[in-house]
């Protein structure tokens, strides 16, 4: 008997030092920035709806997103998982973050939260992507404050 798929949520909240007029362009324009923001290594490649490289070693080798939302009013950025190794083990994942601002402008609150569904019940949940976005957004606050 083919076991059921699981749905599920995740969710992260993000401290930043930058405010969040410093950050968003950052995330919004990723593709733009993710060189000079992050580690040597950290990614091989990415290209605007072909993605190809994560670090290597890590499960996730391989991503292919579809971006599905960036709205720069309310500063949220979304995508969803249309290939790569992802899929492997979920037979949907979307994420999506968005930005807000501290009262004092000093700093900004990132909201991260992803929604999946498993293909079998033996599959984890996706804690090291979540652990992985978390470590990205520190990284692009780190840049953002130097830029």
């Amino acid at each position: 008997m083919a076991s059921s798929s699981i749905i599920g949520k995740l969710d992260a909240e993000i401290e930043c030092k930058s405010n969040a007029d410093k950050i968003w362009p950052s995330i919004r324009d990723f593709i733009k920035v993710y060189n000079d923001a992050f580690p040597p290594g950290t990614y091989t490649s990415v290209q605007a709806l072909e993605g190809d490289g994560v670090h290597p070693g890590s499960p996730i080798e391989i991503a292919k997103e579809k971006i599905e939302i960036v709205d720069d009013e309310e500063r949220i950025y979304g995508f969803s998982s249309i290939g790569g190794d992802l899929l492997k083990y979920y037979k949907s994942f979307k994420a999506s973050v968005q930005v807000f601002a501290n009262k004092d402008d000093e700093g900004s609150l990132l909201k991260w939260n992803c929604e999946y569904e498993k293909l079998s019940e033996d599959v984890p949940d996706p804690t090291l992507v979540k652990q992985f976005a978390i470590q990205g957004f520190k990284h692009l606050d780190q840049y953002s404050l130097t830029t």
